[in-house]
């Protein structure tokens, strides 16, 4: 746990030599504060509307975790049919990859034009954006355990369930939370961008609204309030990882 506190102080201290440089040079130059703030002034900027931010935050966070929470389940059930019957996973990979292909700005119009205004929409762009890493993730998981390995099961009678449950699931757990973890920070970009194209509340909606009204340092306020709940999703996702994998972590731990 020591080496995990200490890990992050060089960060921390470039970090804050980037924001003391950000200061100097804003007030050396005399920037105008409508272009670019210093951080002082973004920080009383979040201070001032902490309110206003934080119910905008409440909204996006609702459509980032029950959009989050109903990709986990869509790619658990479907990256396990997938490893089971080879066949499907056949005719439906093709179709997951080039899901990506399409951009998701021109896929969120049409949600919002075919489900309205409200969360709906905005928990489907959510989905689609952390459906695709979780699934990908899981399904190399699933299949990384040696064949012969699962042959050997197979020669001794074990059912393909039993073979999932036994070894390949054990094995996929690493990829699938680092898929999680890939999909935890979009999240809430997927949310962000679902309110820009329609909503009345929302830290997209806030973003947008200050923007239009040139208030740059609450621009700068939405945008830290935006990645701090990202950096939260992942912390959680990375605690669950650590309290599912203890001896991953540990293994890391040993190897510094």
């Amino acid at each position: 746990m020591g080496w995990l506190k200490w890990k992050w102080i060089p960060s921390l201290v470039f970090f804050l030599f980037l924001l003391g440089a950000w200061q100097i040079v804003i007030t050396s130059f005399h920037v105008p504060l409508w272009l670019l703030p210093t951080p002082t002034r973004i920080a009383q900027a979040l201070w001032e509307t902490r309110q206003l931010i934080w119910s905008h935050t409440l909204t996006t966070v609702a459509e980032t975790t029950v959009g989050f929470a109903l990709a986990v389940v869509f790619s658990l059930i479907s990256a396990g049919v997938m490893v089971l019957s080879p066949w499907i996973k056949r005719l439906i990979y093709p179709f997951l990859i080039i899901s990506q292909t399409v951009p998701l700005i021109a896929v969120a119009p049409l949600l919002i034009l075919w489900l309205g205004y409200g969360l709906l929409p905005k928990i489907m762009i959510v989905i689609i954006v952390c459906y695709f890493p979780i699934t990908i993730s899981l399904i190399e998981g699933l299949e990384l355990p040696d064949p012969d390995y699962l042959n050997l099961l197979r020669s001794m009678g074990a059912s393909r369930w039993q073979i999932f449950y036994i070894v390949r699931w054990p094995h996929a757990l690493p990829s699938l939370f680092a898929g999680l973890k890939i999909a935890a920070t979009y999240s809430v970009m997927g949310a962000v961008i679902g309110e820009w194209l329609g909503s009345s509340s929302g830290l997209g909606v806030y973003l947008t609204r200050s923007s239009h009204s040139f208030l740059t340092d609450r621009v700068f306020a939405a945008i830290f309030a935006i990645t701090a709940l990202s950096f939260l999703y992942y912390a959680l996702i990375s605690i669950l990882a650590r309290l599912a994998l203890p001896w991953i972590q540990s293994k890391n731990y040993d190897s510094h």
